[in-house]
């Protein structure tokens, strides 16, 4: 049996240490939740910034998530 010039190596398993993506993760989720209440609730008695300038600025994307505004 002939051996193969080239030898075939096996692919490591790739393993990423929890430690290092939950900081991200948690990040990643706050960013999340900041940006579902600026479009979602940032209106009415709910609102942080007074006027209708944030609303107005994510008025489409209120819609086309399927958050009703009017």
């Amino acid at each position: 049996m002939a051996q193969p010039a080239i030898p075939v190596s096996q692919p490591l398993p790739v393993t990423i240490p929890v430690r290092e993506i939950l900081p991200w993760a948690i990040f990643a989720a706050v960013v999340g939740l900041i940006l579902v209440y600026f479009v979602g609730a940032e209106q009415g008695a709910t609102h942080l910034i007074s006027g209708h300038t944030v609303h107005e600025f994510v008025h489409d994307g209120r819609h086309l998530l399927g958050f009703p505004c009017h």
